[in-house]
């Protein structure tokens, strides 16, 4: 367990971004495209309140993009539930902000290797 909590602070303690993916659910020019953009982050942001949501400015355009994902299978599985409501939405590379909590996988191979350390001690 303690390997597990050293590995949590380890997480928070890296950079405070990495490369991952998002999912891009808005992007628009023009004179309404910010006003735009804060509807759709509302409206997202109360069907999917547990993603986070960040609009960016790269001129011309005003975008939309959802989620901190380490990998694209993570992204693409969000982006299944996402779809059906925002309707162009897609996975995109981006530079995100580390997940605030190990994913399952992380957290298997933690518990597993902390098995077979007690696994080694009980055989000794």
């Amino acid at each position: 367990m303690e390997r597990l909590m050293k590995k949590q602070r380890d997480v928070y303690a890296t950079n405070s971004t990495m490369n991952g993916y998002r999912v891009q659910i808005f992007m628009e020019i023009g004179n309404e495209a910010i006003r735009h953009a804060e509807s759709m982050k509302k409206s997202f942001s109360d069907a999917f309140p547990e993603l986070p949501v960040y609009l960016t400015y790269d001129q011309p355009y005003y975008r939309l993009r959802v989620g901190d994902f380490r990998n694209r299978v993570e992204a693409e599985k969000y982006l299944r539930l996402i779809k059906p409501k925002f309707s162009l939405a897609f996975v995109t590379a981006d530079i995100i902000n580390p997940p605030q909590k190990l994913s399952p996988v992380d957290l298997e191979e933690l518990l597993d290797d902390e098995e077979e350390t007690w696994d080694g001690l009980n055989e000794e």
